[in-house]
């Protein structure tokens, strides 16, 4: 599979690892490669990892038959604008992103929040493309590597298309999500209650001092 990832912050780095390490053909858009190559952080993470392709927007997004927004959620409009509407259209978008907005500083706030959603934002944006929210309710590190929190916790599924959710599914059994563990919650207006858990999931990393932690739904 051909994944596309948007962004090249510690969320799209670790998304692009783990799928390069799982054999999948993997490039990294961003708006500037040049400047993101002179950056410290992305060219030592690259070395480790020459066959992760860095290209802008629009060509990671046109070689991508999957793509992952891991950009910031308050730029991730205009980073898909970017990449093209012809680019996009029909194609699976995997939205890990949060609208977060430090604005008024830290803890941030969301931005849109309750009578809408970053996922909602960018499917009615972009019609053409079928968008799933999902992993954006954990660290990074256990998206691909949900054993770091002992026990059984949750990842979400928000999305119309029902033929996309089934292949994200498939992505998150690779990266070691039990089936049992994926809630699919519904259309992409329940991304709205995905999103609005990063308040608390903030204030639990305050108190617990770390990320290593993720919601486990109790039930019958």
């Amino acid at each position: 599979m051909r994944y596309a990832v948007l962004g090249t912050g510690i969320v799209g780095r670790t998304l692009a690892a783990a799928l390069a390490s799982l054999g999948h053909e993997v490039v990294i858009g961003t708006r500037d490669p040049e400047a993101t190559l002179a950056r410290a952080d992305y060219a030592e993470w690259r070395a480790a990892r020459p066959q992760v392709r860095l290209v802008a927007l629009r060509e990671a997004a046109d070689a991508g038959e999957t793509l992952v927004n891991a950009t910031g959620g308050r730029v991730s409009v205009a980073a898909l604008t970017e990449a093209g509407a012809a680019q996009l259209t029909g194609k699976v978008l995997i939205d890990v992103a949060n609208p977060l907005d430090f604005s008024q500083g830290f803890p941030p706030s969301l931005d849109p929040v309750n009578g809408d959603s970053l996922g909602e934002l960018i499917q009615r944006t972009f019609p053409g493309l079928r968008v799933v929210k999902t992993l954006n309710t954990m660290n990074c590190r256990i998206m691909v590597d949900p054993g770091r929190v002992p026990g059984h916790h949750h990842v979400f599924l928000s999305g119309e298309d029902a033929d996309a959710k089934n292949s994200v599914r498939v992505l998150l059994h690779s990266f070691g999500w039990p089936q049992e563990s994926i809630l699919d919650l519904g259309g992409i207006e329940t991304a709205r209650g995905a999103e609005m858990l990063l308040p608390m999931w903030l204030r639990l990393m305050g108190a617990l001092g770390h990320t290593d932690f993720n919601f486990h739904i109790q039930g019958t």
